[in-house]
């Protein structure tokens, strides 16, 4: 296959997906759904922070979480016995979910009951930014472990993100991370992108996150 027709095909399937996140989107508005899209690597602490801002919303909102993975019920368990309604998509393999996967998922929601969806991507830095979802607004999980070279090294992730969480940062003292340095990077990538440092692990600052939570359009019906 010559490299014309391969582009070719992306671009055909991007802009099939993209069709479908309009649709879902507009599911989400008619039922009066705000929705945020999780993304980062494997371990960055995606269902950490899910856990803390749902013990710490339940009682002012109705959450609901679509957790994406490639095999079991893990995360979504997390969620749910943390407070949200779950459901679990496992992609059987795809690195990330797309517009179909959500489109199917949504259905199996009682949307009339659910004010905030947090949809958990599938754990990649590569393929979850090239394929719009219908939700709201993306939220970057990086962690300190992770090193501070990422938004060098996965431009697309850091350049396409509404907000960005920058995780476990209780081990600053014992990993070699240059928060300068990681910052520099977001910067040229984002410029102003609203950041969140914190730790899941000890609550350090979550209310800042929380705040931001409470500032979107989120309209509760209770």
């Amino acid at each position: 296959m010559s490299t014309l027709k391969r582009v070719q095909v992306v671009e055909n399937i991007l802009s099939a997906n993209d069709r479908l996140a309009a649709q879902n989107r507009t599911l989400l508005d008619a039922a009066g759904v705000f929705s945020l899209n999780f993304m980062a690597s494997p371990g960055a602490g995606k269902t950490s922070l899910i856990e803390a801002t749902v013990r710490a919303l339940a009682g002012h909102l109705r959450l609901a979480v679509i957790d994406g993975d490639i095999a079991t019920s893990l995360d979504a368990d997390r969620a749910a016995a943390a407070g949200a309604v779950a459901l679990q998509i496992n992609t059987g393999g795809d690195c990330h979910l797309d517009a179909v996967m959500l489109g199917q998922a949504l259905p199996q929601l009682d949307l009339a009951k659910v004010d905030l969806l947090i949809v958990e991507n599938v754990g990649n830095l590569v393929c979850p930014a090239s394929f719009q979802l219908g939700t709201h607004k993306s939220v970057l999980i990086a962690s300190i472990p992770e090193g501070d070279d990422k938004p060098y090294k996965y431009p697309g992730m850091y350049r396409g993100v509404d907000a960005l969480v920058i995780n476990k940062i209780d081990l600053l003292p014992y990993v070699p991370f240059r928060m300068d340095y990681f910052r520099q990077g977001v910067e040229i990538l984002n410029p102003g992108l609203t950041t969140f440092p914190l730790s899941c692990r000890t609550g350090e600052g979550l209310d800042a996150w929380l705040d931001w939570i409470s500032s979107l359009p989120v309209q509760p019906s209770h």
